[in-house]
């Protein structure tokens, strides 16, 4: 979840920009997307589109960061919700990034 909440990890932005590790800030899950962000794998990309639906169902529509933490500080429901989210998508995120890794 600290991933998600802070923008820093697996995110093509982040390994463009501060670790230096990706030649571009696209994202790998989807095409057309020039720059993943944290805010893009949470609120649009569709690779993550069931994971998305199941998180919408618990928490409501309004994905951005303020409401998120709100509506995850609101209850237990909520924060396992989102819990449950992040530890999918990034999981997919790091080991497609160690497969990336692995074949340069």
């Amino acid at each position: 979840a600290t991933q998600v909440l802070t923008g820093h990890g697996c995110f093509g932005r982040y390994l463009h920009l501060v670790a230096r590790r990706e030649p571009t800030p696209k994202c790998h899950h989807c095409s057309g997307c020039n720059e993943d962000t944290a805010e893009h794998t949470l609120a649009y990309c569709p690779a993550f589109a069931e994971q998305r639906r199941v998180l919408v169902a618990k928490i409501g529509p309004d994905l951005s960061l303020p409401t998120v933490v709100a509506t995850m500080l609101g209850s237990d429901e909520s924060w396992q919700a989102m819990l449950d989210f992040c530890e999918s998508t990034i999981s997919q995120k790091e080991a497609a990034e160690r497969e990336r890794e692995s074949s340069s």
